[in-house]
């Protein structure tokens, strides 16, 4: 890659940022599609946000991807939001048009599309979603969005499972959303008995890799699809539990890849290759 005077600049802003693994995905997709752009990662502490917002029109950047802490303080710094974004009031992906700035969430869209390239759908399905957390809020509302048939949220504060629930069916459309804790017999009910099982939560994460699983894995049975949006390890206490059981899993790596790609096509206007991008995600968690 040669940097000159034409070069774009895209990147994320987080705090902390430093362990990113969007630098490897992105700028591997920029050089297979021969874009001069480059991708950075910018740590931007809270109090800054609004002036890193600021320099995506100063610096005429392309645009940024915003994770943790950032996505909602960026949301309301948006000219516009797409429906995602407005109804989460989260944005995980800014792109400037000329001096207007637009904000988009494409957590929902890249799980949805991980679960459908792995030959799953989630329309008319029973959907268990684990966590109350930024990732479940997208996820519930974009199942909702897809169809599911019916819906619970399992969650140990019951009022952080119930705010999940209701912008499912608020903003969602979904008709069928019923909340639970993580024990007892209505948690157990709610796990068995559905289609898609989605762990949102952190448990199992590295460097905790044998904590969990977050569900006993007795609730788990062969048919279900189980996923787990957590990217390292690929395969958590809660997947391996559920590929004992006979269930079909599908790791956190596919959605980071695809609300990547997603949020590459918003910037660019070209259909991104997640291929290329999941090689260099794989890369960098193997170093």
């Amino acid at each position: 890659m040669t940097v000159d005077t034409h070069t774009q600049t895209v990147g994320v802003i987080g705090w902390p940022v430093e362990h990113s693994l969007s630098p490897a995905m992105h700028n591997a997709a920029l050089a297979a599609m021969e874009l001069n752009w480059v991708y950075l990662a910018f740590p931007v502490a809270p109090e800054r946000v609004s002036e890193a917002v600021g320099a995506v029109r100063g610096l005429q950047l392309i645009g940024l991807n915003v994770t943790i802490p950032h996505k909602q303080a960026v949301a309301e710094l948006m000219d516009e939001l797409d429906d995602a974004a407005e109804a989460l009031g989260v944005v995980n992906t800014v792109v400037r048009r000329e001096d207007r700035l637009v904000g988009y969430n494409t957590d929902g869209p890249g799980f949805l599309q991980s679960v459908e390239e792995m030959g799953h759908s989630v329309e008319g399905k029973r959907v268990a979603v684990i966590g109350a957390g930024g990732a479940s809020r997208s996820i519930a509302y974009a199942c909702a969005r897809a169809g599911a048939s019916q819906m619970t949220v399992l969650n140990r504060t019951a009022a952080r499972a119930e705010a999940v629930a209701s912008l499912a069916a608020d903003k969602g459309g979904a008709s069928d959303v019923g909340t639970a804790g993580l024990e007892g017999a209505a948690a157990e009910e709610a796990v068995s008995g559905a289609d898609l099982v989605v762990d949102c939560t952190s448990v199992g994460m590295y460097p905790n890799v044998e904590e969990g699983p977050v569900v006993p894995g007795g609730w788990l049975r062969a048919g279900q699809v189980v996923v787990d949006v957590t990217y390292n390890p690929r395969e958590t206490t809660l997947l391996r539990a559920a590929r004992a059981r006979g269930a079909d899993v599908v790791d956190g790596t596919g959605m980071l890849v695809h609300q990547g790609a997603i949020a590459l096509g918003h910037w660019c206007g070209r259909q991104a290759p997640a291929e290329v991008m999941r090689e260099a995600l794989l890369s960098a968690l193997a170093r």
